[in-house]
């Protein structure tokens, strides 16, 4: 450690050293071109002496508050040359300042004044780039361990790639592939464009290539499979940079690498959102999130973390998760004022105490129980967690003067065919009437699957890929909107923003993705080969479950919003007086453990339900259920 910073100290004293001769380098050179390559004549030595006494210890000042020293020549760049020009104009000007106007020196040939600081500034980032020059091309001509690796990609993100890679041994950058042939044949940092994307295979064949890295953080997900399968016939590892999405804010360097997922595959374009209006209702704020340890809860807890809020209360039921957020947020937000609640929505006095208690100004409502068929075997939980524990935060917001509240809503709540999607439209329903009679502002996101939840399908695809098969897919046609768990939480954000009170926003899903060809993907992804290695399994669609979703209904109008990834869908009011007695009625329902009027109640309220429980609602609790197993 002493050697390291004895070293570093030594580095920035002879850098200084170098920079205050370049000084007088500079002035004799001046004054040698200005009199035509030969001596200083008589009249000119006292002044030109006076001006280099003058100029040593006010520029070498310079040099240091202008921060020169703070890098190194290694990594020299524009931001060096941008202070070197500053300092070297600012020392000309005050020069000139001090010896002709203060101290009224004789003459001083004008043409030095003029010389003297462009040479100085050619020396001093002249030395620094031929410095960093050498390095570079040294350590490439001498670089022979790491894998051998072609570069697909020669932007930006490809060069701040080839920059950082030069400096470590994890692979040899033998090349650039991109289909811009206007770059063909040009190099960044010394390694040459060689081809188009379609010359991987020669290319790589004649140079030995042992790994590709793609390097385009915006590539669409036709690029980025075509690219693997290509990879995957020459038998070549295959890597990439993250998306723009989670790049944002970092500089691109070697340990971004990974391995290409699934995420990459569905991945679309970054979504652009307005930070500022985010932080305009988030910053200095008292926020509350429950369900704040789940995939979307915890995905909310970060970025809202970020925009630095007066203080953030996570409300989570399940201890674990609780636990894992808070230890995961006070190691990143050390400066956060966190607060965690163990707390269930359904436990009204719990969740009065914490309204009461913190006093929130903005609640993100994601707190939900998802899965579909669990909730079609117990309906009666899925009413009492997503539907009466909805409404006891939503009227705690009330009471207690939240500003805003955002439910976390579903593409299943539309034309709903399962007891999951019906209740989230009870949910849906309370909060867009309630908005009608409240200072609150109630706000509804929907939006379809999210990768990497919990219970997902991309989990389960890869334990089974893991286990050696088969993967079971429900259907062959059966399709679902996909989108990350970042993007999802950003566009959240983004329509809290927005609302004004009973919107519902739709988040644009883009085009829905056949779970067959999903998991055909991940299949190629675990280089596997499908039909031989593995197969896919078919098992029929389960209870509740449709072969497409939708992400609003007909009656809503779906209407454009300012953001490009958000559409507004139209509330459908209902009487209040009727709406909260129908919910008291699938209450008491519930607590009764009565399948049949718990079916009637929610048939009643979302009268487009159309699971397997539809059917139960003409029969009660004592009687045969048809076509369902309800354990309730």
């Amino acid at each position: 450690m002493k050697n390291a910073i004895s070293r570093i100290f030594f580095n920035k004293w002879a850098a200084f050293a170098h920079d205050v001769l370049c000084v007088p380098v500079a002035l004799l050179l001046a004054y040698w071109l200005r009199f035509n390559m030969l001596g200083i004549p008589l009249p000119y030595i006292d002044s030109a002496r006076m001006l280099l006494t003058t100029v040593m210890p006010l520029q070498s000042a310079l040099f240091w508050f202008f921060g020169f020293y703070r890098g190194f020549w290694r990594f020299a760049s524009l931001p060096d040359l941008i202070r070197i020009i500053q300092s070297v104009v600012v020392g000309t000007v005050l020069c000139v300042l001090v010896l002709i106007v203060l101290l009224r020196v004789g003459p001083v040939p004008r043409s030095v004044l003029v010389l003297y600081p462009l040479l100085l500034i050619f020396i001093l980032s002249g030395s620094r780039l031929l410095y960093r020059y050498s390095k570079d091309h040294h350590f490439l001509l001498e670089k022979k361990s790491g894998k051998r690796a072609l570069i697909v990609g020669a932007g930006r993100a490809g060069d701040s790639l080839v920059r950082d890679i030069l400096l470590s041994n994890s692979y040899q950058p033998l090349g650039f592939l991109d289909d811009d042939i206007l770059k063909h044949g040009r190099e960044i940092r010394g390694v040459r464009v060689l081809g188009s994307l379609t010359d991987l295979a020669t290319i790589g064949q004649q140079l030995s290539i042992e790994t590709v890295l793609l390097a385009i953080p915006s590539a669409r997900r036709e690029s980025i499979l075509s690219m693997v399968k290509e990879c995957s016939r020459l038998e070549l590892e295959c890597k990439t940079l993250p998306s723009i999405f989670e790049l944002t804010g970092q500089q691109i360097e070697t340990r971004h690498l990974r391995n290409i997922t699934v995420n990459d595959f569905l991945g679309r374009l970054p979504v652009k959102l307005d930070i500022g209006a985010i932080d305009g209702y988030l910053a200095g704020k008292i926020v509350l999130i429950t369900g704040g340890g789940g995939s979307i809860g915890s995905e909310l807890c970060r970025q809202v973390a970020k925009a630095q809020p007066k203080r953030l209360i996570v409300f989570e039921h399940g201890e674990f998760n609780l636990y894992s957020i808070e230890l995961e947020l006070r190691k990143k937000f050390p400066d956060l004022d966190l607060v965690v609640v163990l707390g269930d929505v359904k436990t009204e006095n719990r969740v009065a105490w914490a309204f009461r208690k913190f006093r929130p100004e903005v609640v993100f409502h994601a707190a939900a129980y998802k899965h579909v068929p669990m909730l079609e075997t117990n309906p009666a939980e899925g009413v009492f967690n997503n539907v009466i524990g909805t409404k006891m935060v939503a009227d705690a917001a009330d009471r207690f003067g939240v500003k805003r509240f955002v439910l976390v809503s579903t593409d299943k709540a539309v034309n709903p065919a399962n007891v999951m999607g019906t209740t989230k439209r009870i949910a849906e329903l309370y909060c867009q009437n309630l908005a009608q009679r409240s200072k609150t502002k109630f706000i509804t996101t929907r939006f379809g699957n999210v990768l990497g939840s919990a219970g997902s399908v991309v989990p389960l695809f890869e334990r089974q890929i893991k286990e050696g098969g088969p993967v079971t897919v429900t259907h062959k046609d059966i399709s679902r909107y996909f989108m990350t768990i970042p993007e999802a939480v950003g566009l959240i954000l983004q329509a809290g923003s927005m609302g004004r009170g009973g919107e519902i926003y739709v988040l644009e899903m883009g085009d829905p993705v056949l779970i067959r060809e999903l998991a055909e993907q991940m299949i190629l992804l675990s280089g596997l080969k499908l039909g031989e290695d593995i197969k896919i399994q078919y098992t029929g669609l389960r209870p509740g479950e449709k072969l497409f979703e939708e992400v609003f209904h007909a009656k809503e109008g779906l209407l454009g919003t300012e953001h490009p990834k958000l559409q507004l869908a139209q509330a459908r009011l209902v009487d209040w007086q009727w709406l909260t007695e129908e919910i008291a009625m699938l209450k008491e329902a519930a607590q009764g453990r009565d399948l049949g009027r718990l079916f009637t109640q929610m048939k009643k309220i979302v009268p487009e339900y159309s699971g397997p429980g539809a059917s139960l609602a003409e029969y009660s609790d004592e009687m045969p259920e048809p076509r369902l197993r309800v354990v309730a």
